[in-house]
């Protein structure tokens, strides 16, 4: 679960690192996926979710999580930038690193 201050800085164009419970049972294990928030979709509600996105390998990958799942463990946010002009980052997807660097002022 991610406390309510944690949730508060979870923004768009934030970097964050996510910790979750992968796996069921006694085998389970823990992933850590590193990567820009671009989306917060309702609010503070009980079924909000924010998206994550990372380059893994050469490819784009995304991870919508739930604010409110017991799979994940932590969040913890690496930077944050001063202000995003858009509520929805959904223009990263063809951005390249060096433009989205310098539109957001952070770095990936």
């Amino acid at each position: 679960m991610i406390d309510k201050e944690t949730a508060e800085k979870i923004k768009p164009g934030a970097l964050v690192s996510v910790v979750e419970k992968v796996g069921e049972g006694e085998k389970g294990r823990t992933s850590t996926f590193k990567g820009l928030v671009i989306a917060r979709k309702h609010g503070s509600q009980p079924q909000a979710t924010f998206t994550v996105r990372a380059i893994v390998d050469g490819v784009g990958v995304e991870k919508i999580y739930p604010l409110n799942s017991p799979n994940i463990l932590s969040v913890k946010i690496l930077s944050s930038p001063k202000k995003v002009k858009r509520a929805k980052l959904y223009w990263v997807r063809e951005a390249s690193k060096k433009k989205i660097q310098r539109k957001l002022g952070v770095s990936l």
